[in-house]
C-alpha cells in the first residue's frame, strides 16, 4: 500500500513547499524543523493502521476507558537526513526503540557510484512493526538495502517506509524489490524526474546537506 499525503490538503503541505524552497532552505534550523514536523505528521497517520484494545484509567475522579495502541513500533531512519525525520516520528511514538542505518554512497573516477550499508545500530525487530524513515527515495536503492538489513536481523511484523519525497522511478525500484503484504510506503509527494546522478526534479536538493552542512564526498 502506497500513501501520498500531500493528495489531501493539511498543513503538511505547508512544510513540503518550505523545504523545496530554496530562499527557506538558506534557514537550515527552519529546514530540520520541517522535516521533524512532517515526520510526526505521517506517525500520526501511521497509529490510525494499529491495532488497539480499551483499556480502564484511573483518574482522580473515577475510571475512563481509552483505547490504546497495541504495538510499539521500532524507529529506525538512515543518516544524515533521516535524523531530524526520525525525532518527529520519536515525538509521536515517545516509548519506541530506535535504531539507525548509515548508507554510504562510493564513487569510482568516472564519477559513477554503488551504495552500500556501512553500519547498523538495531534493536529487536523480530515480530516487531518498524518504521523506516529517510528523507528522499531517489533510485530507492538506499531503502531497499536498509530494508534487506533490517530483515537480516530478524523477520519484522510490518514495515512502514517514510520519505518526504520520491522519484516516480524510486518507486516503481522499491514496489518490485519488497513484499508488497508486509510493506507500506508512506510519501510526501512523488516527483517525476531523475537525473543520471541520481537527483529527484523538482526535488529538493540534497536534505542531509540542507540540514547539518555540506559534506566532502571522497572519490
Amino acid at each position: 500500500m502506497i500513501n501520498i499525503i500531500n493528495k489531501s490538503h493539511s498543513i503538511f503541505n505547508q512544510y513540503l513547499a518550505e523545504i523545496r524552497d530554496q530562499q527557506v532552505q538558506q534557514d537550515s534550523m527552519r529546514f530540520r524543523k520541517n522535516l521533524e514536523r512532517m515526520g510526526a505528521i505521517i506517525a500520526y497517520e501511521i497509529s490510525k493502521t494499529f491495532n488497539y484494545e480499551t483499556k480502564q484509567i484511573q483518574t482522580p475522579l473515577g475510571i475512563a476507558d481509552e483505547n490504546l495502541p497495541v504495538e510499539i513500533p521500532v524507529i529506525l531512519s538512515v543518516l544524515r537526513a533521516g535524523l531530524p525525520i526520525h525525532q518527529g516520528i520519536l515525538n509521536i511514538f515517545d516509548k519506541s526503540p530506535n535504531g539507525f542505518i548509515a548508507a554510504n554512497r562510493s564513487y569510482d573516477k568516472e564519477g559513477a557510484f554503488s551504495i552500500n550499508i556501512e553500519y547498523i545500530s538495531c534493536p529487536e525487530v523480530k515480530n516487531k512493526v518498524v518504521i523506516l524513515s529517510d528523507a528522499v527515495i531517489a533510485s530507492g536503492s538506499s531503502m531497499e538495502l536498509a530494508y534487506r538489513a533490517i530483515v537480516n536481523k530478524g523477520a519484522p511484523q510490518h514495515v512502514h517506509i517514510i520519505s518526504l519525497i520520491a522519484s516516480k522511478e524510486g518507486l516503481s525500484q522499491l514496489r518490485k524489490k519488497l513484499p508488497t503484504q508486509k510493506v507500506t510506503i508512506w510519501l510526501g509527494a512523488i516527483d517525476d524526474e531523475l537525473t543520471v546522478k541520481s537527483y529527484i526534479v523538482p526535488g529538493l536538493g540534497d536534505a542531509g546537506d540542507l540540514a547539518y552542512g555540506a559534506k566532502t564526498i571522497l572519490v
